[in-house]
């Protein structure tokens, strides 16, 4: 792997993982320090608004509804969420935001607002517009990198391509 490569995948892993403990550490000294960076992400799934099923809610997460489930209990106990039968069809659960589960949203929402307004302060408004073109393309990469993956069936042949262009790239040289 050239150097550039591996410095810009050091990079990236980097960001991802000093993101995710800034905010575990944030969590931990606020006012929400009972919720886990796992169940705030679950609140802001949940959104500020309407009820939403618990099947909207695990798609958009991309969990099962079992694992949705647990996590709901805990934050139901916790006074985060509230869960309702739907009026209409009794079989669908609702789950919708307390008053407390929409302030930790609203904060941990704040939260990324603040860090981005931060990493951009220092630039030029050109630089911010190439930085801003280049995260774009890079998410897009990775959510098309996510789309591949997306089943096992899916896994066995992209492992496959890339076994097969890893060869290729190899036999030219």
């Amino acid at each position: 792997m050239p150097v550039e490569e591996h410095e810009f995948a050091e990079r990236l892993l980097s960001i991802y993982e000093n993101v995710l403990l800034t905010e575990e550490q944030a969590l931990s000294k606020g006012y929400f320090s009972d919720l886990s960076n796992a169940e705030m992400h679950t609140l802001d799934a949940i959104g500020p608004y309407e009820a939403r099923t618990m099947t909207e809610t695990a798609t958009n997460l991309g969990i099962t509804t079992g694992t949705l489930t647990v996590a709901i209990d805990r934050l139901v106990k916790k006074g985060y969420v509230v869960r309702k039968r739907d009026e209409v069809d009794r079989r669908v659960v609702r789950i919708s935001l307390t008053k407390n589960g929409k302030l930790a949203s609203r904060i941990h929402n704040k939260f990324h607002t603040v860090l981005a307004k931060r990493i951009l302060e220092p630039y030029t408004p050109e630089e911010q517009e190439l930085l801003m073109r280049m995260v774009t393309d890079i998410d897009s990469y990775i959510e098309s990198q996510k789309q591949r993956y997306g089943s096992s069936d899916s896994i066995r042949k992209t492992a496959k391509s890339v076994a097969s262009d890893s060869r290729r790239r190899d036999d030219n040289g």
